[in-house]
């Protein structure tokens, strides 16, 4: 018999993909695919049970399929449908800690594979140039998304501990863009203008949707010759870009503000429902966050397709025209950069300089 496969967060865009991608693995002989919400998407042949992965329940399906392999997506930052941040804290929370228990139990289970995110980091002025895999963060989030995953990977490693017969993956994603993201960052880059942090210019990366689904495949079988996919790893394409350079091209101009009035910006947008500009954000795109991938590379032996500038231009088509042509906004910043006063606006690390004209360089 070919494996068993379980994947949660299927009512999720980005869940629904890898259930039908995952379908047409020769190995596969069967996918479960779990929510506690009916998908809107199609899911092939795959079979659908409504579980909320928050209750004892899951374990039974587990149990029940004689699952092998669980590929836990149901981490996030938003909610699907209508529901809050209690609701997403909950089921990234309370719902990895059941999950987890009812895999602790299951005899069948022979590999895990967890979605995470470079949240852990957190983003701090002190923060190194790069993190790698065991970089500490120079101090851990206080609230949101980065402290769920905080709290996930802690319960994932006590129970790689305690079932040392589970091979066990994380994947640390930096920020997930493609023509379908659905998360807070894509909705903000959706703005027409963009709240700044007026004097700071973050380095981003991101990683592109299709890469997201490849990888988890990688994940979720067994290791090629040479290559080991237990343990973390960062997830990111190549190089980096400025938010600057971002707003360029899509072609929406920024709104620097001062921190405290981005937080009454980031207020009001949440409560009108436009984006939720939480503080962990906000501090993203005050001090960013770049990772290392050499590991991703060299280990887990994955080489993204797409890179950040790739993405992001996949992402900007996707969005349609901004309210400033992408050329135009370039070549006004460009004299803007020639002028005296100017100085050497073009020299910051990681940037490509005013006007976006040379390549991004890498941070492998």
């Amino acid at each position: 018999m070919g494996k068993v496969v379980l994947v949660t967060g299927a009512a999720r865009q980005l869940g629904g993909r890898f259930v039908r991608r995952i379908q047409r693995d020769p190995e596969v002989d069967r996918v479960i695919a779990v929510d506690a919400v009916a998908p809107g998407h199609r899911l092939d042949d795959a079979d659908f049970v409504a579980a909320d992965i928050r209750q004892p329940a899951i374990a039974r399906v587990l149990a029940e399929h004689s699952v092998d392999t669980v590929v836990h997506l149901d981490v996030s930052a938003k909610a699907v449908g209508t529901g809050g941040r209690t609701t997403v804290k909950e089921t990234n929370v309370i719902g990895t800690m059941q999950l987890l228990g009812a895999c602790q139990k299951a005899p069948s289970v022979r590999r895990l594979v967890v979605k995470s995110s470079t949240n852990v980091y957190g983003s701090a002025p002190r923060d190194p140039a790069v993190f790698t895999e065991t970089t500490p963060p120079k101090s851990l989030p206080s609230g949101g998304f980065a402290k769920d995953v905080v709290e996930v990977e802690g319960y994932v490693r006590g129970f790689a501990r305690r079932r040392p017969d589970v091979a066990v993956c994380v994947l640390r994603f930096a920020n997930i863009l493609g023509p379908e993201a659905d998360s807070p960052l894509a909705d903000y880059l959706s703005l027409p203008v963009l709240p700044t942090v007026f004097g700071y210019d973050p380095r981003l990366q991101f990683v592109h949707e299709d890469d997201v689904v490849d990888v988890l495949g990688i994940a979720s079988r067994e290791p090629r010759r040479g290559t080991l996919n237990s343990g973390t790893f960062n997830i990111a394409g190549d190089g980096v870009l400025l938010l600057s350079q971002c707003s360029r091209r899509l072609g929406r101009p920024t709104m620097p503000l001062l921190l405290p009035a981005v937080t009454w910006v980031g207020q009001a947008l949440r409560r009108v429902g436009m984006t939720d500009f939480s503080p962990e954000q906000i501090r993203l795109l005050t001090h960013g966050r770049v990772v290392s991938t050499v590991q991703m590379r060299e280990t887990l032996g994955f080489h993204p397709e797409f890179t950040t500038a790739e993405t992001f231009a996949e992402f900007a088509r996707s969005q349609g025209p901004g309210l400033l042509p992408p050329e135009a906004a370039g070549r006004a910043v460009d004299r803007l950069a020639a002028m005296p006063f100017a100085g050497a606006a073009g020299d910051v690390p990681g940037s490509t300089g005013a006007g976006d004209t040379h390549p991004t360089p890498s941070a492998r």
